[in-house]
This record gives C-alpha cells, structure tokens and sequence, in this order.
C-alpha cells in the first residue's frame, strides 16, 4: 500500500455515513473525496439517538465538543399506550465496557451532518455527482458520473444509500423490500408537544392498529422531534400526504396529537424500506457502507449509528493494515455480523404487548 498520507479515497454519497467515513479519514490523515449527487447539503428529518459506541468516534475524531453543544443525554426509553398509559420505560442498554454508559444523546440529523461538514475541506465535496459506472482495476477503481466526469481512486466507498448503484453493479442485485409503513417527521417547538414530552424520556406510544408516534426531546434546540409512522399501501418513496390524511391517522392517539400536526409547517414524508442482508460488502478496492450495505429499519433507531461506525472501523482498518484489501476484509468481518442481527431486529415494530423497550437485550445479550 501507499503511504497513508497518499492513498486517494473516493466516497460516493454525502449522507451521513459517507460524511462520517470522510471525516474519520481526514482525522487520521488520509485524503478522501465526498461526491454527492444532490447539488447542496442538508438533511431533513428529524432527531436521533446516538449511542456510546458512537460517540466514542467523536472523541477519536475531534467533535466531541461541538457534538456535546448540538445535543442532550437522555436517560430513559418508554412504550406508552396511544393515550399515554406508561406500559414499560427503561434505562438505555449498555452496549460498551462501561456500566455507566447506559444512555443515548439526542441530536438533530442536520446538526449531526452539519458538524461533520464543518470537518471536511471545501475542496474535497463535489456536488451534482451523480455515480453512474465503477469499474475495478487491479491498481484503481474508475468512477464514471452522469456528469461526464471520470475518476480514478485507490479506494471507492459507496454509501450511496439503499439504492446503491455500486451495490447493485458489483456486489448484489438485491432490491429494495416495502416494509408496509411510511413515516411523517417533523420538528416542533417544546411548547407545541403540549407537555408530552416534558423530560429526557425517549417516547413511543403505540397504538392497537400498529401505528406509532414517536417524541425525541431536543432541549439543547427548545425543541421536539415528532415522528408519526403508520401502515399504508402507498409504496411510493417520497408520498404526497396531506395534513387531512395525518390528523385522520391520529385518530387513535391522544388528541393533543392532532393539534401537534396542526401546528407543523410541514412534514417530510417517507415509504420505509430496508433490505436483506447480502453476502458480501467488499471486493478488492471497494466497501459498501451504511444503507448501501445494510438497510433498516428505523424501528431500533440504528441505522445512523451504524453508518457512522462502518466509518470509523473502516478508517481504522485502513490505517492498520498493509493493503487496501486486508483493510477491507478487516472491516467487514468486524461490522457485518452486528449489522447483520441490527438489520433483523430493526424489523421488530413497537409493540404494546412487549415487556421491554429494548428487545435486543434478549437477543444481542447485553
């Protein structure tokens, strides 16, 4: 292998898992290139939880502090009836050494992504690159984009998401599976959860027919996260939903929860996909990572923990290693078995009849 220092990194995808594997590159030294098919960046969506093993990258990577400004610990998860009946509320599992860390830290996805831009040179992102052809040489890999640009790197990173085109043309055709649910996401003013969300209590509240709202408090912002996921026939990605058909959906739920919906400016509205798991993630000079390798759920609230993860694993593999290719072998027989039972357990939606908030406690045994 080059010096690490001279190794040429291409990451495909400027989400938060190309983001991350991009700013735990730059962290030890190594160049890496973000080419992003959108022509700005921002993140929609809403709050999310990031757990120890997480923010253990932070620290490593040099953003713990702007990490710790931009979010807030919450202790304690809870399943609530859809009128607000406490049926289990629970300290967040440990899923380290460190007995103490049994807590998750709330942020806002466009926090997140903003911090990690923050980290990465501006000469380094290149919007509108769209990836349209990879071909692997025995000393690069060619990246063909629908601009008409052409690359070559020493090392490809695909976290091009769950419609990963390098996925589908070198690793697996696997498409992607409708899980039956969309998910409406919005973030609200504290004083509009209407004392709903009154501490650092992860919230779901799970109504009889399946649907579920969930309140993420982000006090550090004054505000909550408000997510309303619900059974629907519409597979298409991006649904057109009106605020008649959320409020009809909410029908269940305590009616604080209607007047919540009338007073979002909007939602940003979601079909839920994930994937199976597939064989393999790496091939000589390339790594899927994220959603381009392992799809979820968002049920288990995963999914971004575990891009950002595969970076950080993956960037210290790369500086372990001899060859890009012991690199990549290293890093997938790490991440892909928990990815593998993530994936799994993401399918498991809240459920009123469950005792606990954290069924991978029983099967991940914590």
């Amino acid at each position: 292998m080059k010096n690490k220092s001279d190794l040429s990194v291409a990451i495909v995808g400027g989400g938060i898992g190309g983001a991350a594997a991009a700013v735990a590159l730059h962290s030890k030294g190594i160049k890496a290139n973000i080419y992003e098919q959108a022509s700005d960046i921002r993140e929609l969506g809403a709050g999310i939880g990031m757990r120890p093993p997480t923010v253990h990258f932070f620290k490593d990577w040099g953003i713990y502090e702007e990490i710790v400004q931009k979010s807030s610990i919450s202790g304690y998860m809870a399943v609530l009836t859809a009128h607000g009946e406490v049926l289990v509320k629970e300290e967040w599992p440990v899923l380290t050494d460190n007995p103490k860390e049994d807590w998750a830290r709330l942020i806002h996805r466009a926090d997140l992504i903003e911090t990690f831009f923050n980290q990465v040179p501006t000469e380094n992102v290149h919007l509108k690159h769209r990836c349209k052809k990879v071909i692997e040489h025995e000393e690069c890999v060619e990246i063909q984009f629908e601009n008409g640009n052409r690359i070559e790197a020493d090392l490809l990173i695909a976290a091009d998401g769950i419609r990963s085109v390098v996925r589908q043309q070198i690793f697996s055709d696997v498409k992607p599976i409708y899980s039956g649910m969309h998910a409406y996401r919005t973030v609200l003013p504290e004083k509009e959860a209407f004392n709903l969300a009154p501490d650092d209590t992860f919230r779901v509240f799970v109504a009889e027919s399946g649907s579920h709202v969930y309140l993420m408090p982000l006090p550090h912002r004054n505000q909550v996260s408000y997510d309303i996921t619900v059974h629907s026939e519409d597979k298409s990605w991006k649904p057109v939903v009106s605020i008649e058909e959320i409020l009809e959906h909410l029908q269940e739920f305590n009616p604080m929860f209607q007047k919540m919906a009338d007073l979002a400016e909007s939602f940003t509205c979601r079909a839920i996909y994930d994937i199976d798991p597939i064989d393999r993630w790496t091939s000589g000079r390339i790594a899927l990572l994220g959603d381009a390798a392992h799809a979820m759920l968002h049920h288990r609230g995963q999914g971004a923990n575990m891009a950002i993860q595969d970076g950080g694993v993956l960037a210290e593999a790369v500086m372990k290693a001899d060859t890009i290719q012991e690199a990549l072998k290293i890093y997938e027989s790490l991440r892909k078995p928990i990815n593998h039972e993530y994936q799994k357990l993401s399918r498991l939606t809240p459920n009123n009849k469950r005792g606990t908030a954290f069924p991978e406690k029983e099967i991940l045994k914590f």
